[in-house]
């Protein structure tokens, strides 16, 4: 297996809990991260070697780094060769290994379809040439697939699974120590060190600015594991002697007891529409990064809620429009119209439930078909 950053290797940590259910006895190895680790994953090299944020300078400065990962690994998988090789998420890289194994004979299965319904629709042919099977978390995606030849299975989404229908509110904010009546604010700049470098300084800005405007307002920041070093100096920067709390960990503790979160534009994204918050979301990547990127769109929304509601249940304000003095204002209006957050949450709650079907034995039973096995 190999999944990229926090996100991939929180998907496959939750795989990983069905196929050895299934299968007691089996040996999974390859690149992943600690949750991955803690469900007895041998990583021979960590999860975050492959996060990499937009078009940038850092990507030209890892890839030769990257591409020789990926050249040792697949080496090493042909020379030992498992029966089933699972690319999580991380298309860049999972793709290209996946066609190199499955043009020698190894069975490969993709799990988390890339958006190509969104941007970027030509990999699906680098897809049928890299693919046996592709592993899909929204049900609309599979018909794409089959009307490529390629085959695909709607799994579900494994946190829609692993998170309740009606959120820890009251248990999240004990574990937190934020008394029920004090308005929070759960502030998520992203999980990679790119995105900390681009969004962070924003959120925190704007972290600076409601604490002025609404002085009882309380603030919590989870950080991804190794950010520590990176974001505490920018709160010292951005929002000094701000009633924000650093959290090492507990996204989710965060997501179900805040009443509003500053999110970055991805996986948490979905996570927070799961624990029907409402949300703003933010981004912003280099320059380049965005004059690129902003013309392979297809949608007019890039939030994984908006998407799959075909609407704008919520704020997206990219790039330029990410800029404090708006991302406040979105914030304020989701605390000072409780009517609109309890609209959003009963969106929220239906998509939920379209998304629940035990992913873990769903991607199982697939995996198994590909490799025929019992």
């Amino acid at each position: 297996m190999v999944a990229g950053e926090a996100s991939g290797d929180l998907l496959a940590a939750l795989m990983l809990g069905g196929l050895k259910g299934r299968w007691p006895d089996l040996r999974a190895a390859g690149i992943g991260g600690p949750r991955m680790a803690a469900e007895g994953f041998d990583a021979w090299w960590p999860s975050d070697k492959l996060a990499v944020h937009g078009f940038n300078l850092e990507l030209v400065r890892r890839f030769r780094e990257i591409w020789t990962i990926r050249e040792r690994l697949s080496d090493r998988l042909l020379a030992d060769r498992p029966d089933v090789f699972v690319g999580v998420d991380a298309p860049d890289f999972n793709l290209g290994l996946e066609a190199r194994l499955k043009t020698a004979g190894v069975k490969t299965v993709h799990f988390v379809s890339p958006s190509i319904w969104a941007w970027r629709g030509g990999r699906i042919n680098k897809i049928h040439r890299s693919v046996d099977h592709m592993l899909c978390l929204f049900p609309f995606e599979p018909e794409l697939y089959h009307a490529k030849g390629i085959g695909a299975t709607f799994v579900g989404h494994p946190l829609a699974d692993t998170i309740p229908i009606a959120p820890p509110r009251e248990a999240a904010r004990g574990r937190l120590g934020v008394a029920e009546g004090t308005p929070l604010v759960a502030v998520l700049p992203g999980s990679r060190r790119g995105e900390i470098r681009y969004i962070a300084p924003t959120f925190l800005d704007t972290v600076a600015l409601l604490a002025r405007q609404r002085p009882d307002l309380r603030f919590v920041l989870p950080m991804a594991p190794g950010l520590r070093g990176m974001i505490e100096p920018l709160v010292q920067v951005h929002c000094p002697d701000v009633p924000l709390t650093l959290l090492d960990g507990q996204s989710h503790d965060a997501l179900a007891a805040c009443d509003v979160t500053l999110i970055a534009s991805g996986t948490a994204t979905l996570e927070a529409a799961l624990f029907k918050r409402p949300m703003v979301i933010g981004y912003r990547i280099s320059t380049l990064s965005w004059h690129i990127m902003r013309h392979m769109g297809y949608l007019p929304w890039v939030g994984l809620p908006n998407i799959l509601a075909n609407d704008f249940v919520v704020p997206e304000r990219l790039q330029d429009a990410a800029e404090p003095a708006q991302l406040a204002r979105d914030v304020l209006d989701w605390l000072d119209n409780p009517a609109r957050g309890e609209a959003v949450q009963q969106r929220f709650t239906e998509l939920h439930h379209s998304l629940r079907r035990d992913t873990a034995r769903a991607a199982t039973d697939a995996i198994a078909q590909v490799i025929g096995a019992r």
